[in-house]
């Protein structure tokens, strides 16, 4: 499924489960890893060192699993799934790194609903998505799933 745009972003009544969407892509490109190094303090050489990463373990700089967490959450609130009905990040659950990001690599979301659950008091429902994060080689990077607070129509 393509991405939705930004008017279509659902309320928690109309989200199903077995429901997928694909988002864009986007880049990592090294001005990425430099400002996260400077928003998180991490200068871990990994990261920000060509010369150490050279011998590494990759041969390579790698971009900072945190980062390329952060670049999935804003891809798929760019794709309209979510969007503007959103009210609160509140889960990340079995959350697993499996391969390394390098730069230039482009990563996009797959994002199924795996679950939601009405909170009528919080005039809200949760919506629970199976998330995977793939490179432009259709390599699986990460994947686990995420739990958001999504507004109900009835707010």
């Amino acid at each position: 499924m393509s991405p939705l745009p930004p008017s279509q972003s659902m309320y928690s009544e109309e989200f199903q489960a077995g429901q997928r969407v694909v988002t864009a892509g986007r880049t990592v490109a090294e001005s990425d890893v430099l400002a996260f190094a400077g928003l998180s303090g991490d200068f871990n050489p990994i990261h920000t060192d060509a010369e150490f990463s050279k011998v590494g373990p990759y041969g390579q700089r790698i971009a900072h699993g945190l980062l390329c967490l952060s670049i999935a959450v804003g891809l798929t609130m760019r794709s309209g799934f979510l969007g503007g009905t959103v009210l609160a990040f509140r889960e990340i659950e079995a959350w697993k790194f499996v391969k390394p990001v390098f730069l230039g690599d482009t990563l996009h979301a797959e994002l199924e609903v795996a679950g939601t659950k009405a909170l009528p008091r919080l005039k809200a429902g949760t919506v629970v998505l199976a998330v995977t994060v793939k490179n432009q080689h259709d390599e699986t990077t990460m994947k686990g799933s995420w739990t958001a607070l999504v507004a109900s129509k009835a707010m």
